[in-house]
């Protein structure tokens, strides 16, 4: 028996991977207590998801676990020490806003959670391949230092620029405000590396733009994409923070993000970095993707506009896939940000507006 341990199971980039490895004929044992209501309240729920996956998945096991319980984290992967060949940690506490209120919180789950998890892996399962999902707030807000022209609908870097394709992994993580969760995340995020690098074991940080898809429980502080397109269909005010609404993002697609887990878990090195998200082919401004969303639901968004900017956020971000495509060449993107808006609101408009 081959297993893989999921943790945030029944999030957006969790339930994905279990369905997908899953699929693989692996069992695949889930790691999610729901903390998403926690944070940001009802609506953000999980519960749904992982009650889905428990009725669809024959092979899933859901466990609700906090992953800042160390001993009970040991406890699992002791249990499936011999078996277990895959570890993604996607749980998170995923929001500047919300980091900012409670920083030894967000601090306990980003980065000791990841600590509990790498520890855990190295104990029972060290040949394990270790996948954790980081964020590109790792670099803070350097990315605004870069040379940013406005357009009509859109901020956009210089064409001249070396960064013209995206943003690399090259890019410096200090001298620069990064944020509590972005500081939270780096903190995990080096640790995985290290793990690597100074024991020898298979991990990478994949370090996300925006990740999105169908199964997003987009709330007003995390998930931009999927929370649109639910004002759209609720009638609920959408907010712009700051920089004319022009701050630019890719977008990738959940299926996306985990075949390309899939890709480094069939050829694994020790202490990876990659810059992941929609790259060139999937990107849109706030504004850009208000248009995108009124076209697709038919419906006007009601939006207002405030001209402070979140903290710390990016006005422009995409990611260089070069090094990522470089190893692993069969990878590509599927979906880009029309084909993700149109597949949020066709899978989510009757659970969010009901007949």
């Amino acid at each position: 028996m081959s297993v893989t341990i999921v943790t945030g199971s029944a999030g957006l980039i969790g339930s994905e991977a279990v369905r997908f490895f899953a699929d693989k004929g692996m069992d695949v044992v889930g790691i999610d207590n729901d903390l998403r209501a926690s944070f940001f309240g009802p609506d953000a729920s999980t519960a749904w998801t992982g009650e889905q996956l428990c009725r669809e998945v024959p092979k899933y096991k859901h466990l609700s676990l906090d992953v800042r319980d160390r001993e009970g984290i040991d406890g699992v992967f002791s249990q499936y020490a011999g078996e277990i060949s895959l570890v993604i940690h996607t749980a998170a506490q995923p929001s500047h806003d919300w980091a900012a209120k409670n920083p030894p919180v967000d601090f306990s789950v980003n980065a000791t959670g990841t600590l509990n998890l790498l520890e855990a892996t190295r104990c029972f399962s060290p040949d394990a391949v270790f996948i954790f999902t980081s964020t590109n707030k790792v670099y803070g807000d350097r990315p605004n230092q870069l040379p940013l022209i406005e357009l009509d609908s859109r901020w956009e870097i210089s064409p001249e620029h070396p960064y013209q394709r995206g943003i690399p992994e090259e890019m410096s993580i200090d001298n620069c405000l990064h944020s509590v969760f972005g500081a939270s995340k780096l903190a995990a995020d080096v640790l995985v590396q290290e793990y690597g690098r100074y024991f020898g074991m298979r991990t990478a940080c994949f370090r996300g733009g925006c990740l999105t898809g169908p199964n997003h429980s987009g709330a007003e502080l995390h998930g931009f994409l999927s929370y649109l397109v639910r004002c759209a269909l609720t009638g609920k005010t959408y907010t712009v923070f700051g920089y004319k609404g022009k701050q630019v993002r890719d977008n990738i697609h959940s299926s996306d993000l985990i075949r390309a887990f899939d890709a480094f878990f069939q050829k694994p090195r020790s202490g990876e970095v990659f810059n992941i998200g929609g790259g060139r082919f999937s990107n849109c401004s706030v504004v850009e993707a208000i248009h995108l969303c009124e076209e697709i639901t038919g419906n006007q968004l009601d939006c207002r506009y405030v001209e402070q900017n979140r903290k710390g956020d990016h006005i422009w971000w995409i990611s260089d896939l070069h090094h990522f495509q470089s190893l692993y060449p069969d990878w590509t993107i599927s979906y880009d940000v029309a084909q993700i808006i149109g597949e949020i609101f066709e899978r989510n408009r009757e659970r969010w507006v009901p007949a």
